[in-house]
This record gives C-alpha cells, structure tokens and sequence, in this order.
C-alpha cells in the first residue's frame, strides 16, 4: 500500500509539472478536429486524400520531400486512388539522380517504383537555403508531432477502442492557421513569425498558404467542389500527411477487427465447451458425495 500511494504521488506530481511547464509556455492545445480517418472504424477520404496531395505538390514539395513514400504507393487501396497511368505520368515530372555507367550521376525521370525526391541535394543545402535549419521530411511527420491534452485527457486518449490517436494531425492543421499578428510589445527576430501554436511561439517557416492559393476541381456549375481556404487547405494537406505516414492503416484496421471478432467467437466456443465437460466431471464427483461422507 505504501509502494502504490509513493508511485501515485509520483504521477500526480508529474503531470502537474507538465500542466504547470504548459501553462508557463502560454502554448495553447490544438483544437481537436474531427477526421474520417479516427477512430477503429475510421477510413481514408479518397477525394480529400487527393486534394491533399495537390497542396503538397503545389505548395510544400518546394521545401518538403517524402523519402519513405514512393510514387507507385498513390495508387494503392486505400490511398488516393490514382491509376497506373496517371503515377507514371506524375513520376515523370520529377528528376533522380542515378550513377551511370562510368560512375557519374546523372538526373533521369523518376519511375513508379522510385520514392519522392528532395527539393535539395543534401541536408546542408536545405538548411543553407531556409534559414539554417532543414524542413522536415513529410513521410512520418503526422506520427513524429503530437502534443499532451493533460490530465486526465491523456488517459482516456490511451484507451482501447475509444482512444484518440489524431494528436499529430491536429496540431499540424493548427500550426498552418496559427500565423497571426504578434502581441504588442513583443519583438521577432528577423526570420522567424509569430504562430500561437509552435512552442515558444517564434517558428522559422514563413506562412506557407493562404486563402485561393490553390485551385481545385470545379463542379457542373464550375465552383470549387469545397472552399479554397486555408482552414480546408490545412484539413486536406494534414490527412494526407496521415495516409503519408501510415498507407496501410485501413488494411491494418480491417484486419484488426476480423481478429477481434474471430477471438469473441474463439472465446464463446471455449467456454460453451469448458461448460459441457465439467458440467459431466462436475456430476460424476458430486454423484460420489455420499458415499465419502459414510466412509468418512
């Protein structure tokens, strides 16, 4: 007893600290968005998956690559739904770099099979070119960032089936509608802007999209089919860095539930058969009661 109330002392005491260390940062929690992805009957929006991948390669792909993702991925199940056609005449419009035959490295058309190129030669040039530090790669960025929700959010977010695992797309969502207008008296380095949601508030990344920067599909009546705002754009960009990060997650989810269900089944079997024999071997002892008492 004593060994428990230690270690619960020892808990409370740190998530106090971290809820004090979070109030003193004055960085405020991202707003929890709702996503057709959440959750263990969640699923991957074909048509925002695809609009997501036109802000990447419209807009981030001049600072961010996908190392992990490769082009012939957009045209599996349960991502954006691209034709073999249409990521062979994508993957054309980027260049690789491969050594020929006498050693030298020369550029070619990237191929299906071949992974998103950076927009720079080597690490180095990218941070040369952004200010001293290098973009990150986009291939698991939505898994990489995530916040605490605080006691007692965070546990209910770590249970089974009703857990909540969106932390890392939600903060990047809030991060692209954090730019705003610092508080007064506050200055800013050169080089860095104010965003109410990065911690300590100064981030190297100028605004990266602003409202009708990018052009989606029209419908019949030739208007977008959702609005060209960077509150849709941050949606869009953010799920599909989600699919990004984990292509497979329907699949895995899929499979997931036929185990489930195949082991409440496996379960009931079990226990209708531990019942009907030792309802027998339970009768047969129970039948001998007697005839211990009288020897006894």
């Amino acid at each position: 007893m004593k060994t428990t109330r230690v270690l619960a002392a020892s808990l409370l005491a740190a998530v106090m600290s971290v809820t004090v260390a979070s109030a003193d940062e004055g960085t405020p929690h991202p707003p929890r968005e709702k996503w057709s992805f959440a959750g263990i009957f969640g699923r991957f929006d074909q048509a925002q998956l695809q609009r997501g991948f036109q802000v990447y390669k419209e807009v981030c792909s001049s600072c961010h690559g996908m190392s992990l993702v490769r082009f012939r991925n957009l045209a599996e199940a349960g991502g954006p739904g691209f034709s073999a056609g249409q990521v062979k005449e994508l993957a054309a419009q980027y260049k690789v770099k491969e050594q020929n035959d006498a050693g030298e490295d020369v550029d070619r058309p990237a191929r299906a099979a071949d992974a998103f190129p950076s927009p720079f030669p080597n690490e180095k040039a990218a941070a040369a070119a952004n200010g001293g530090k290098a973009p990150p790669d986009f291939s698991v960025l939505a898994k990489a960032r995530t916040y605490e929700r605080g006691f007692p959010l965070f546990v209910i977010d770590a249970l089974p089936f009703v857990g909540y695992s969106e932390q890392g797309v939600d903060y990047i969502h809030a991060l692209l509608n954090g730019y705003e207008d610092p508080p007064a008296g506050k200055e800013i380095p050169t080089g860095t802007y104010y965003n109410k949601y990065y911690a300590g508030h100064l981030i190297a990344m100028p605004k990266p999209i602003s409202d009708g920067q990018v052009t989606y599909a029209k419908n019949d009546k030739g208007e977008p089919v959702v609005p060209e705002t960077t509150e849709q754009y941050s949606h869009d960009v953010a799920a599909f860095m989600a699919w990004a990060a984990e292509p497979h997650m329907m699949a895995r989810k899929a499979l997931g539930l036929r185990v489930i269900l195949f082991l409440l089944v496996l379960s009931g079997l079990l226990y209708y058969v531990k019942k009907k024999i030792w309802a027998k071997v339970g009768g047969e002892v129970h039948g001998l009661q007697p005839e211990l008492h009288k020897t006894y």
